[in-house]
């Protein structure tokens, strides 16, 4: 009986590893959180097409946004363990659970596989407001509390949280102002309605260099390639400051290693092409293609970073 039980074993064992060395079998679906047009999708849809490639598959970007991305991270966390449902998220999955009172899915029903990306926020002004340097803006923050405005796409958003957290290094007294999307926000700054905001290098360098804007600083720990002459709120202003957006890859977790690992080294791979890289660093953002235990332990990290800010500044959704 014993030996019976060893064979059954060990053919179970062999029909599972030849089943997860046979993957992928069928076209898998990269769920993004947000909607199509934005930045996250852009950039998965780069990723998407070679992801495929790389694994002679089709790689299909399904788009379920809503609720500040837990619409489709719940989605995926519900999903079969399979390798075949693949969440690709951003910055707000480390937010979301400070602002929302309860949250979809639990926290452990996703695997961090990689990092993809980071993008810097550049503060930005009107091409001729009287604030001409990052210096000059909190100069003027602090000769006259309370009158200093900041727009941002709503209070889960990174410009928002990346405003306060630099009003909280200061201790300075501003004022937010929430829009429905960043799009807006960019027309009120440029029209004075609104004195600065935290915006992305895609976003906002086209309407800096055409002179419809100033930069005042980058939120990088160094200077972009694509904005060399604009300098970091960290040797500024502030020193040690940073803050994100970034881009990142999960599965459902209890994902068999053999699947994941496999999707892993596919991506990385991906993430570090030539054009994939020059297509990232077009937008202003970094590749990165990190490990599963590396991108777990940013997300701990960004996890501790935004739950004192929203804390601190008692932040709650728009």
């Amino acid at each position: 009986m014993i030996k019976i039980l060893k064979s059954l074993l060990a053919a179970c064992l062999f029909a599972a590893a030849g089943a997860h060395a046979a993957f992928p079998e069928r076209p898998i679906t990269l769920v993004v959180s947000y909607a199509p047009g934005g930045s996250a999708d852009a950039l998965a849809r780069v990723v998407a097409v070679r992801l495929g490639e790389k694994l002679g598959t089709n790689v299909v970007v399904d788009n379920r946004p809503g609720a500040s991305g837990t619409i489709g991270a719940g989605f995926v966390a519900k999903a079969a363990a399979d390798g075949y449902t693949v969440l690709y998220d951003a910055t707000p999955y480390s937010i979301n659970p400070h602002l929302f009172a309860k949250m979809p899915f639990a926290a452990h029903a996703l695997q961090p596989l990689a990092l993809v990306s980071l993008a810097p926020n550049i503060v930005i002004v009107r091409a001729d407001s009287p604030i001409k340097d990052i210096r000059g803006l909190v100069d003027k923050a602090r000769a006259e509390p309370g009158k200093l405005n900041f727009a941002s796409g709503g209070s889960g958003t990174v410009q928002r949280l990346a405003a306060e957290l630099l009003r909280q290094r200061l201790g300075l007294d501003m004022v937010h102002v929430g829009y429905k999307s960043g799009g807006p926000a960019i027309v009120d700054v440029m029209g004075g309605q609104v004195d600065f905001m935290f915006s992305t290098v895609a976003a906002s360098s086209p309407l800096v260099a055409s002179g419809k804007l100033r930069a005042l600083a980058i939120s990088s720990p160094a200077r972009s390639p694509r904005l060399p002459e604009v300098p970091t709120i960290a040797e500024t202003i502030a020193p040690g400051y940073e803050a994100f957006e970034w881009n990142g890859v999960f599965v459902p977790a209890g994902t068999p290693a053999p699947v994941a690992d496999k999707l892993h080294k596919a991506l990385v791979e991906v993430l570090k092409e030539n054009e994939v890289q020059k297509r990232f660093a077009d937008v202003g953002v970094q590749p990165v293609g990190s490990t599963p235990a590396e991108f777990a332990a940013f997300l701990k990290k960004e996890d501790a970073r935004w739950a004192e800010v929203i804390r601190k500044g008692n932040i709650k959704l728009d």
